[in-house]
């Protein structure tokens, strides 16, 4: 039984991988709906980093909304969400939730998420950041929303790619005290 709901986005920056993985975990939680939005950007890093088709990301979600569709179900408070992540969040995505420009549904659910104090995740991909960035990150900090750039953690002695990436995505389930797995091991400190 279905009984909460929770919105991945998937924009133009690199680590398409992110997105993709986000589903896949939540696949396995059955009482969790997703709500899948990706931009055209991010269809082509989807193809070229992933060698992955649209048709095959929209397997792993439950609902899938066009980007276009400013008058879909998450572009209202109405429609209840436990939140919204978007992994990865381009710098063009962060600006437009930072100044609440919703010309697109991942703008616009973004904004409802923040407007009804709902949680949102933004994992920003880009290196270094300029000023513009850290200005927008600090707003959105300041709306409410979590910036979690999928920096890689070591203390867990992770040994290979998909253990790093898994790390990054047990980490922004836990803001949604989303039980996943063995994803990634907690810091219990030395000794």
């Amino acid at each position: 039984m279905v009984n909460k709901r929770i919105i991945i986005a998937l924009t133009g920056a690199t680590g398409a991988v992110y997105g993709v993985r986000l589903l896949q975990v939540m696949r396995e939680q059955a009482e969790w709906e997703t709500h899948l939005i990706i931009s055209s950007a991010g269809v082509l890093n989807l193809q070229h980093e992933l060698n992955m088709k649209r048709r095959e990301l929209y397997a792993l979600a439950d609902v899938v909304h066009d980007v276009n569709d400013v008058a879909a179900t998450i572009a209202s408070g109405a429609f209840r969400t436990e939140g919204m992540i978007v992994a990865p969040c381009s710098m063009k995505t962060l600006a437009s939730v930072a100044h609440a420009f919703s010309d697109n549904l991942i703008a616009r659910a973004a904004d409802v998420t923040l407007k009804e104090r709902r949680r949102l995740v933004l994992a920003p991909r880009e290196t270094p950041f300029n000023l513009a960035h850290l200005r927008n990150m600090e707003r959105v900090t300041e709306m409410g929303g979590i910036i979690f750039p999928p920096m890689p953690a070591f203390y867990g002695k992770v040994k290979t790619l998909p253990e790093l990436i898994d790390e990054t995505v047990g980490r922004i389930l836990g803001f949604f005290e989303i039980e996943a797995g063995d994803l990634y091991q907690p810091w219990t400190g030395i000794g």
